[in-house]
């Protein structure tokens, strides 16, 4: 039994090479829509995490230590006891049905990400959008994945009823750092075009180039190259934040160091000499780096007037819902 998982849980393999040496454990959460805490310095206050570790195996994926919380390790067992909550779809609906909840914003892929491989198999999240369509809901995601065109439909249904946007995390395109440092996540070049498909069906779609490594993926050519195919694929906004390394991350990121680039290990013992996130100076120009400033102005300005329509549409279709917000939507009444 899991800690703070009432049953025990069903551990599942499959036979397929995204899954190789990696167990599944099925569950049934108590909860689904959790509460950030006030302290934190996320601009939203609810998400939803269908899954507890990530198949992606990001070197500096900052979830790591919420592993921990289960009786796993943040390391290995981080990428291979994954942990999936098989009712989030009906605990989601359950949840926004409560007369209490006051219809806040929720974020998916805040933690691990929802889009990883196993919900190919699973398509916990086809349930979620549901839920969020038809309670008029506004949220969110943020993925690796182009998994997430799988849903583009159900993009479009929320988006006639309440707010709705994606972003992808892009963090470089050079291959060898990619693969070094995300070695089971889907190519970025495929993230950026399902970016620019996602905002062609009219879905407000934007990109992170994040985490910002010093020395691995801070070379202005290779961001400014990231921008620019942003602007291509009509991304409505671009931003990026440097490397963090809070707690168990620290040691999963130094080891992956020493190895892949033992020349840089002196510096980041230098940069985090204080502590988990980097001296101001480097997270300003870092910040600055992949602030979107040298976008093409052409580029910028499609974006913003593009976006201004989709605004202005969005906001005479919530006139017509938000009364709306508490009740769910035509067809789907009969599931209450």
């Amino acid at each position: 039994m899991l800690p703070g998982i009432g049953d025990p849980a069903v551990v599942r393999t499959f036979d397929a090479p995204e899954a190789l040496d990696i167990r599944f454990y099925e569950v049934r959460a108590r909860s689904a829509i959790n509460e950030v805490p006030k302290r934190s310095r996320m601009p939203f206050r609810f998400t939803i995490n269908p899954y507890r570790g990530c198949a992606h195996a990001c070197t500096y994926c900052f979830a790591r230590p919420t592993h921990t919380y289960l009786g796993f390790g943040a390391g290995r067992d981080f990428e291979r006891e994954i942990v999936v909550k098989v009712n989030t779809p009906e605990l989601v609906r359950a949840e926004l049905a409560r007369p209490s909840w006051k219809g806040d914003h929720v974020a998916l892929g805040t933690n691990t990400d929802p889009y990883q491989w196993v919900e190919s198999k699973y398509e916990l999240l086809p349930g979620v959008w549901e839920a969020m369509r038809d309670f008029a809901n506004p949220c969110s995601v943020l993925t690796k994945s182009p998994l997430l065109l799988r849903d583009i439909e159900l993009f479009k249904q929320i988006r006639e009823r309440t707010e709705f946007s994606a972003n992808l995390s892009v963090p470089t395109l050079d291959e060898k750092a990619w693969r070094a440092s995300e070695p089971h996540t889907p190519h970025p070049r495929r993230r950026l075009e399902a970016v620019g498909e996602l905002n062609r069906n009219g879905i407000p779609t934007g990109i992170l180039i994040a985490p910002l490594m010093p020395g691995i993926n801070d070379d202005p050519r290779q961001v400014e190259r990231i921008l620019e195919i942003a602007g291509e694929m009509g991304a409505v906004g671009v931003g990026g934040i440097g490397l963090h390394l809070r707690g168990e991350v620290r040691h999963v990121f130094m080891d992956w160091l020493r190895q892949y680039r033992p020349d840089l290990v002196e510096r980041y013992e230098e940069l985090y000499a204080r502590g988990a996130y980097l001296p101001r100076a480097e997270r300003e120009r870092l910040a600055k780096l992949a602030s979107g400033r040298n976008w093409p102005s052409r580029m910028r300005g499609k974006t913003a007037r593009r976006e201004r329509v989709r605004t202005e549409r969005q906001r005479t279709r919530q006139g017509q819902t938000r009364e709306q917000r508490s009740e769910p939507a035509g067809e789907q009444a009969r599931l209450f």
